[in-house]
C-alpha cells in the first residue's frame, strides 16, 4: 500500500496555457517548477530546434487534413516541423482535440461526457528514440493498453522528492521499452527508460511520447486517463498539472 503525502494547496500565482487560463499555481504546481529535470530526449537536441504544435479542434490549418489517419496526421506534423526548421514538436496540455473521434473509446452519447481534451503533453520526433527519466524514482507500473486510439505500451514512474510523491507516465512507447521490467525497481535521473512505438504499435499515432504528471494514481495500474471529458476537467486539472511546470520547454 503506498502512502500518498501532497503539500496543501495555496494559491501563488497566475497563468495561462492555450485556450485556458489558470487563476493559479498551488504549492505543488510551485514545487515542480523548483525542480531540475533531465530533459525527455536526447540532451543534446537544443531547445531552439523545438517548436510548439497545435492539434486543437481551433486549428483551421487542420481543416484539409484527415486527422482520423495516422500517416495524413503524421505528414501534416512532420512538414510542420520541417517548415520550422525543428526537429522535435511539441505541446497539447489542455488541448480539445478532434483526434479522438475516431475511436469509440473516447466518445459517448452526451457531448459532456465525451473525451477530447488532453491531459499530458506530447513530444512528437521519430519513432525509436529514446525516452529518458527526468528525475529519481522507482517503476509504479506498465502494461500495454491495446484500446484503437490508447497509449500502447506505458510505463509508470513513482517519484519520492521532498517528502512529495507523485508519478510520471510515459505513452506511446515500443514494446520492448515494456518487456524485462520490474516493479519498484530503481530508476536514475537521466537514465534510458523506454523508446518511442510505431503507429503499428503505439495506439495508431505518429510516433511521439505523451507525457503526464499525475498527483494521485487513485488505483491504477499501467494506465491512467490521458483524456478528459468536460465534466471531469477540474478534477484532472488538480490531479494532472501542467507537464511544462517540470520540463520548462518554453
Amino acid at each position: 500500500m503506498f502512502v500518498f503525502y501532497f503539500p496543501v494547496f495555496h494559491k501563488i500565482d497566475s497563468y495561462f496555457y492555450g485556450n485556458f487560463v489558470f487563476m493559479s499555481l498551488s504549492s505543488f504546481e510551485v514545487f515542480l517548477k523548483s525542480l531540475e529535470a533531465h530533459p525527455l530526449i536526447d540532451a543534446s537536441i537544443p531547445l531552439s530546434a523545438y517548436v510548439s504544435i497545435d492539434l486543437s479542434i481551433h486549428n483551421t490549418e487542420l481543416k484539409t487534413v484527415n486527422i482520423l489517419s495516422s500517416d495524413n496526421l503524421e505528414h501534416f506534423i512532420w512538414d510542420y516541423m520541417k517548415t520550422k526548421n525543428a526537429e522535435v514538436a511539441y505541446g497539447g496540455y489542455f488541448e480539445q482535440r478532434g483526434i479522438y473521434a475516431r475511436s469509440e473509446y473516447f466518445n459517448q452519447v452526451n457531448p459532456e461526457e465525451e473525451r477530447n481534451i488532453h491531459l499530458g503533453l506530447d513530444i512528437w520526433i521519430e519513432a525509436n528514440t529514446p525516452i529518458y527519466a527526468p528525475l529519481v524514482g522507482i517503476i509504479h507500473s506498465y502494461k500495454n493498453n491495446t484500446n484503437h486510439g490508447d497509449y500502447g505500451p506505458t510505463l509508470i514512474l513513482k517519484h519520492k522528492i521532498e517528502e512529495a510523491e507523485f508519478y510520471t507516465l510515459y505513452g506511446h512507447l515500443s514494446i520492448t521499452s515494456i518487456e524485462n521490467l520490474k516493479v519498484g525497481a530503481a530508476i536514475k535521473q537521466g537514465e534510458q527508460i523506454a523508446t518511442l512505438g510505431t503507429a503499428e504499435v503505439n495506439g495508431d499515432y505518429p510516433p511521439h511520447l505523451h507525457f503526464q504528471i499525475i498527483k494521485d494514481i487513485q488505483d491504477y495500474n499501467g494506465d491512467y486517463p490521458g483524456v478528459s471529458n468536460q465534466l471531469d476537467l477540474e478534477f484532472y486539472r488538480h490531479n494532472c498539472p501542467d507537464p511544462n511546470l517540470l520540463l520548462d520547454l518554453f
